[in-house]
């Protein structure tokens, strides 16, 4: 049997050309995360640099795999950095990791089908759809200039927020080559050309800022409301690793779920986010653009995200990019939101149909019909000190109806 060569690890200088090309197809949504939470640009750039290095340790450089921020967090880190503060949030997002580690444990004893059972696309796919619709409110928000720094308001926040959409679905679809993968860079960008041409750009803080400066890196602190609120929202994107690390298997034509093993890719990236966390930088997650220029460019070699993750762990010690980033006008960012945010409930939508499952069916109709309302309705449990609302409540909701809901006939 022949070895396919461009699959092995490889470390020279020439790859990394290659591993900046990476680093920036995933940049714009890198730093959206951050810049929409409130956490450091910097440092998530630094986490990702680290993460991915930590990843490609426990996967043997096996999988060519760039972890960067997790637009499954936003709503709440969002709401997290509000009510406890970033350090209280960090605990929550530290101990979210450690939900992915627990999963590889499960998975390495029970095999991967054990997850199956326990979450399926019935209870992941309804979840998914509450992230992305819960966040809706927000994205319009920024849009119209209502939520955000309030520089930019009324029908000068709707043009750049329309500019900036339009150019991203234009992109998203027509865009060829490089340029499909980036359709979100391509949106900032246009919508904050159009800023700086209307006059409401201000440089004087990218001017003031130092060239060297190290990212304000935040430690976590013991926050067990926070653990609670966030650990439920770690289920969606945990299940959608198995996705990720498939799809990235039929772009190189190798079986990662076997070799390394998806206990393996999941423990990496359970530890990848929790040592975000203690850095202070958003969860890490396997990024689709990512895996996309891999299977436009045929560049198969773990090793050029090894370079992918130097070239963000040194540019996270720029301090005009971390400035820069800040200039970017709220709306901009809330026109690439509305299509961001809708993409996340089609995918939940595409989760359940994917599944082949009639939702029709009684048990079905409980399980979704309560994780939506419940999920997007906000509702809130409390107890005493004990909170737990919204994405985090539907989750378990979902869990706990799909474990005692009698199954149905062909269920296995």
């Amino acid at each position: 049997m022949s070895v396919d060569t461009r699959t092995q690890y490889r470390f020279t200088i020439g790859d990394s050309l290659l591993g900046a090309q990476m680093l920036f197809v995933a940049f714009g949504a890198l730093v959206l995360v951050p810049i929409l939470t409130g956490l450091d640009p910097n440092v998530a750039l630094f986490t990702a640099g680290i993460g991915t290095l930590v990843f490609q340790i426990i996967t043997r450089g096996k999988v060519p795999i760039f972890l960067a921020s997790s637009f499954a967090f936003i709503a709440p880190i969002s709401y997290g950095v509000k009510t406890w503060g970033i350090p209280g949030t960090l605990c929550g997002l530290a101990a979210a990791g450690v939900l992915y580690i627990i999963f590889s444990l499960i998975i390495r004893i029970k095999g991967s089908g054990v997850l199956e059972r326990y979450l399926p696309p019935v209870v992941t796919g309804p979840v998914i759809m509450v992230i992305g619709l819960v966040l809706a409110p927000v994205a319009v928000g920024m849009a119209d200039g209502s939520i955000g720094d309030g520089r930019i308001v009324g029908s000068s926040a709707m043009i750049i927020s329309m500019v900036a959409l339009v150019t991203t679905i234009i992109v998203s679809i027509f865009g060829g080559g490089i340029l499909r993968l980036i359709p979100i860079l391509c949106g900032i960008a246009t919508g904050y050309i159009v800023s700086l041409a209307m006059g409401l750009i201000d440089f004087s803080p990218v001017v003031n800022a130092a060239w060297f400066r190290v990212p304000d890196f935040t430690a976590p602190v013991w926050n067990l409301d926070a653990i609670i609120y966030i650990v439920p929202v770690a289920i969606a994107p945990a299940i959608e690793h198995f996705g990720d690390v498939l799809a990235i298997g039929s772009i190189t034509g190798k079986d990662y779920v076997k070799d390394p093993g998806v206990e393996n890719t999941m423990l990496g990236d359970g530890i990848a986010t929790s040592l975000a966390a203690f850095f202070g930088g958003p969860p890490n997650t396997t990024y689709s653009e990512v895996s996309g220029a891999v299977a436009l460019t045929k560049a198969f070699n773990p090793a050029i995200m090894t370079w992918a993750a130097i070239c963000a762990i040194l540019l996270a010690f720029v301090g005009k990019i971390g400035a820069f980033l800040a200039t970017i006008p709220s709306p901009v960012m809330g026109g690439v939101m509305i299509l961001l945010f809708g993409m996340i409930t089609v995918i939940g939508i595409n989760t359940l149909v994917r599944a082949g499952k009639d939702l029709a069916t009684p048990r079905s109709l409980v399980i979704v019909a309560v994780i939506l309302v419940c999920g997007i309705g906000g509702m809130k449990f409390t107890a005493g000190t004990f909170a737990i609302e919204k994405i985090g409540l539907a989750g378990i909701l979902g869990l706990v109806l799909n474990l005692i809901l009698p199954r149905e006939k062909g269920d296995a």
